[in-house]
């Protein structure tokens, strides 16, 4: 038998902050849909990390489930900008014509970290991804992890670990933002 699990209930500040935190993912996620770049970027604090570790398949019972090292993204605020600018050429040549991309965000759990003003958020999203005038679509199911830390200019991500579900992805390329 499972134990249920159990916590306090929450306050009304509890609640408040997890539907200011909801709202700045969901105005994140239509930023990449509507491919507003530049203004993504902005969302990271210049100490940002943003990473997507390697899944791996292990036996059961293995101390971990993606690469301690591997990396399909490693990418800090400065790096994203470089991805940025080269989307925004007409040398990105793996998005044109352009992709489709919608983010399903779902389950958000917000608890404290260590510093003042900063959060963890667990939460998992559903990408949809189409181009052209092709039939097939891309689903990629992930688990995102961020660090959100209030500033003046309002809520940053200070990092976020992109864990994909898939060990073997079924994608043609990554040229979107997970």
């Amino acid at each position: 038998m499972t134990e249920a699990v159990t916590r306090s209930s929450p306050t009304v500040d509890d609640l408040l902050l997890h539907h200011e935190i909801s709202q700045f993912l969901y105005d994140e996620a239509a930023l990449l849909v509507e491919r507003r770049y530049d203004d993504w970027v902005e969302l990271f604090t210049d100490d940002a990390l943003y990473e997507v570790p390697i899944r791996v398949t292990r036996e059961r019972g293995a101390a971990w489930e993606v690469s301690p090292t591997g990396r399909l993204f490693d990418d800090t605020k400065q790096t994203l900008a470089v991805r940025v600018a080269r989307l925004n050429t007409e040398y990105a040549w793996a998005e044109d014509p352009p992709s489709r991309v919608r983010y399903y965000l779902s389950n958000i759990r917000v608890r404290p970290a260590d510093q003042q003003d900063e959060y963890y958020v667990h939460y998992n999203v559903l990408i949809y991804r189409s181009r052209g005038e092709l039939p097939e679509y891309e689903l990629l199911s992930t688990q995102r992890t961020d660090l959100l830390r209030r500033t003046e200019s309002g809520w940053r991500i200070a990092r976020r670990t992109i864990i994909v579900d898939q060990s073997v992805l079924s994608v043609r390329n990554l040229s979107y933002f997970l």
